[in-house]
């Protein structure tokens, strides 16, 4: 039984490319599970507590329940216009879970593992966490965000989580962290020592509150602990329902933001509460633009709708799972999608359809036998059939770009095999025999990799199965792909899979729907401080080809990191000593794992980008304005 979770995204906001991709990844791997014969249940849903959906709440004039359902509605309505095969779509505010939440913590209140004290720490509301004066950046920003904290004092209940510390690193033995070298810093992490974590709040309302008989109902739950176990409360439990069988789960898949809370915290709490542990916690990487995290501040974040229904979901959804090993982080690059449709989708998948419908209808009516492949075409098949189970490998190991990688290699052997023996000229040789057997080959070739495919292209494999007349179930995949057999086919005419890409449809797209930016005022423009900066250092950053790491002179000696995402417009040796306007005020950055300390300007034009420098040297640090 296979039990796979996405994240309970939060709803601050509305849904993003981020959220998309862990998604269509537990979609990938549900239709998988399914198709492979496993008896899979798939969850998503949306995390509505915390004093970030309050305050959100607040300034949009809404109560935060309202709130919460326009948010999580924009999910659900997303993930049915993907057709997201999800079983449950599962909300904190939901009462099954509210009432499970509360009998969790007093299971864990009873076992000793829960006591009432009182917490100071730096509170950051973005990220629902408390951090230590040591931790912070820049005196008060949060390490995760970089966002102002704030210095809180109230009353609490901690949870033993230094009681687990041991526990936790046994567990690690088991290999649940994906990748693996996820659990090398999470190992680092918990050896520095865990302290108990402070699970309830006192300075706001919207969350559950603690159970009743604690008679203390002004501590509301801490949202981590809240929404965790969303997990097990979906499942009914209590009902003595099938879903018992589901645990422990095979997999959650989450963003590497928040992996610490679930391979920490959250396997600590299921230890105390009884429960069993998951056999796996995957955690992806972020989707950049440009080199940097979107965001809607930086007006450069994409909706996933829009790029989906520019370039068809199936090409989005390929593009995603192809383009990144899993766990690394990925930059969109809209030439890169479209290379990717082209040169694979269309030529390799959608072009080998298009040749075997059209040599069958020609040599044999549209009929398709298997009786002479293996007598003139068995190293083919079996070339074909060892990238097939190389594709089973990585799928099973999370290694989706691999996987699709393995794919297309079968495809390869079919369409190079056409080129090689030439059918055509065997029909003019009077080797129909051959012909046929070759064209066979290429049917089988493309039937199996269109089962395996189906799971992240399942409306195109469809099509591949209508006009090659098979069904894609899990009793053809026992038999094609398990078993290695072969099929018989009736050919019939069908539209082209994927058309090529003439032009960069999301860029057209953007031109029409042009952002008018709000007028400010003065007083805001004050708030900017620009500066000239002197360029001492620049070089690129390692596996990013947009970025470069620039180390800038300002006033009094003073030295600035700052990235910038250029690296295809200079050299970084032309650069240095070269001066640049700088956005000395912004507050700091992680960008692919580097600290990024301000902004420097630059004005694009069309595909040409361009630095702003002062038109004569000045002094380093002079103010702009």
């Amino acid at each position: 039984m296979r039990y796979i979770t996405t994240p309970i995204y939060y709803v601050n906001d509305v849904p993003h490319l981020g959220h998309a991709y862990t998604t269509i990844i537990a979609d990938t791997l549900a239709r998988f599970y399914r198709l492979s014969g496993h008896k899979t249940l798939f969850l998503t849903g949306t995390d509505e507590h915390g004093q970030k959906i309050e305050q959100a709440a607040k300034n949009k004039n809404h109560s935060p329940k309202e709130y919460a359902d326009k948010i999580s509605l924009e999910f659900k309505k997303l993930w049915d216009e993907f057709e997201i095969s999800y079983d449950i779509y599962a909300r904190t505010t939901d009462e099954r879970h509210i009432k499970f939440v509360q009998q969790v913590f007093l299971t864990m209140w009873e076992k000793g593992d829960i006591y009432k004290g009182e917490y100071e720490g730096y509170y950051c509301v973005s990220c629902e966490s408390f951090f230590t004066q040591t931790q912070l950046t820049n005196g008060c920003g949060c390490p995760d965000c970089g966002k102002e904290t704030k210095l809180l004092k109230e009353e609490s209940y901690f949870f033993k989580l230094s009681k687990y510390e041991k526990d936790i690193l046994k567990w690690y033995e088991s290999d649940p962290i994906v990748p693996k070298n996820k659990k090398t810093e999470l190992i680092n992490f918990i050896e520095n020592g865990l302290k108990d974590l402070s699970i309830t709040r006192t300075s706001f309302e919207w969350g559950i509150k603690i159970p009743q008989n604690l008679n203390d109902d002004k501590h509301i739950i801490y949202v981590w602990l809240d929404a965790l176990f969303i997990y097990i409360s979906s499942l009914e439990l209590d009902k003595k329902s099938e879903n018992l069988g589901f645990l422990p789960a095979f997999v959650h898949l989450v963003g590497k933001d928040i992996l610490r809370f679930h391979a920490i915290y959250f396997p600590a709490f299921l230890m105390s509460a009884n429960l069993p542990l998951p056999k796996y916690i995957a955690a992806h990487g972020w989707w950049t633009k440009d080199g940097e995290k979107m965001s809607k501040s930086k007006g450069n974040a994409l909706h996933p709708k829009i790029i989906a229904d520019a370039y068809d979901l199936e090409a989005f959804r390929y593009f995603l799972l192809r383009e990144v090993p899993f766990g690394n982080d990925g930059d969109f690059n809209e030439a890169m999608l479209i290379s990717r449709i082209n040169a694979e989708l269309s030529n390799e998948f959608g072009n080998l359809l298009n040749r075997i419908v059209g040599m069958s209808l020609k040599y044999s009516n549209g009929s398709i036998l298997q009786d002479e492949v293996l007598n003139f075409y068995r190293a083919e098949l079996n070339e074909a059939n060892l990238h097939l189970q190389n594709a089973l490998e990585f799928i099973e190991n999370f290694q989706f770009n691999r996987y699709l990688e393995e794919l297309f290699k079968a495809l390869s052997v079919a369409n190079l095999s056409i080129s090689k023996y030439e059918p055509w000229n065997l029909i003019k040789n009077n080797e129909a025999s051959k012909a046929n057997a070759l064209v066979s080959l290429c049917a089988n070739i493309l039937a199996k990799v269109s089962i395996l495919l189906h799971p992240t292209l399942p409306k195109s494999t469809q099509k591949v199965a209508k006009a090659l007349n098979f069904e894609i179930t899990p009793q053809i995949y026992q038999k094609l792909i398990l078993q290695n057999s072969l099929l018989d086919f009736k050919a019939s005419a069908c539209e082209a899979l994927f058309p090529k890409i003439e032009k960069a449809l999301l860029s057209e797209e953007k031109k029409e729907e042009k952002i008018q930016m709000p007028k400010i005022k003065i007083d805001d423009f004050a708030k900017i401080e620009l500066k000239v900066a002197l360029v001492k250092e620049c070089e690129r950053i390692e596996g990013s080809e947009k970025l470069l790491k620039f180390i800038l002179e300002l006033e009094n000696g003073e030295t600035r990191q700052v990235l910038s995402g250029i690296a295809k417009f200079y050299k970084p040796e032309e650069l240095i000593g070269k001066q640049v306007c700088l956005i000395s005020n912004l507050k700091k950055a992680k960008i692919f794992g580097y600290e990024s300390d301000g902004m420097i300007l630059s004005a694009k034009s069309g595909d040409k980008l361009v630095l702003i420098s002062p038109r004569e040297l000045v002094e380093s640090g002079s103010l702009i304005g």
